[in-house]
């Protein structure tokens, strides 16, 4: 069943109770990187293996993974090309309380240093089950920031 988490905001990420950062360095320059995550938002399940459908919405966009985890989002930041953040308004994650998702984009050479943090906050047993979901999470980001290097010519 849905239900609605706490509507933070963006210094969430600071602050979370829980959260965790990722980061890879790619060969695609940031304005493709940010153009990928931003503005191609139905193209997300090409590179990011772990979603099986983006829909955009007004101010934000539907979500939904493989397993049946549903989310409603509210984009937070959208500042070309260097931060794309979106909040959880809505989803079917037990004991989820406040989430936000944010991508850096930093250059990195001739490519682009792509920084992920995950800010979270849930019951004592949703924080312990994504503390013990990170290393996973982990990889799913090394392989969808990689898949995405590839569809970018990377």
């Amino acid at each position: 069943m849905a239900h609605r988490l706490r509507p933070v905001e963006i210094d969430f990420v600071e602050t979370a109770p829980v959260w965790f950062v990722f980061t890879r360095d790619i060969e695609a320059a940031p304005d493709a990187v940010f153009h990928a995550l931003a503005e191609d938002v139905p193209g997300w399940p090409e590179w990011f293996s772990a979603v099986s459908s983006v829909r955009p919405t007004e101010g934000g966009r539907e979500v939904r993974l493989r397993g049946g985890t549903r989310f409603e989002e509210s984009v937070l930041v959208a500042k070309a090309p260097e931060v794309y953040a979106y909040r959880v308004d809505v989803t079917n994650t037990p004991g989820a309380r406040a989430w936000i998702e944010e991508w850096r984009l930093t250059p990195a050479g001739t490519g682009t240093r792509v920084r992920m943090t995950f800010a979270l906050d849930g019951t004592a047993l949703f924080r312990l089950v994504c503390r013990l979901a990170r290393p996973g999470v982990g990889q799913a980001f090394r392989n969808a920031v990689t898949a995405l290097d590839r569809r970018l010519g990377g």
